[in-house]
């Protein structure tokens, strides 16, 4: 493998895929005795948004069955009833 005139080098498929390393990922490099070391240190956009799809998964199984039949509208009628004037609560 040969690294760049800018330093870069292609981390391959495998060793991506195995730690995880995914298209916008952040990561750190450290050098440990004479060794360059990669560690991932936040997430990529789609290990986000699977994050996000495991939690709301998570909390639509705890809510009771009627609940998990409304749709977005609904709950958020729920959520924020109107009040006489109108505006929602915290608004004048």
């Amino acid at each position: 493998m040969q690294i760049t005139d800018k330093g870069q080098v292609t981390i391959p498929k495998r060793l991506r895929d195995a730690a995880g390393f995914l298209p916008g990922s952040q990561v750190s490099f450290s050098l440990e005795d004479g060794k360059i070391i990669i560690r991932k240190t936040g997430m990529g956009r789609d290990d986000r948004r699977k994050s996000l799809r495991a939690a709301a998964a998570k909390v639509r199984k705890s809510l009771d069955e009627p609940f998990r039949q409304m749709n977005s509208k609904d709950i958020m009628a729920f959520l924020r009833p109107d009040d006489d004037d109108g505006a929602s609560p915290g608004q004048a």
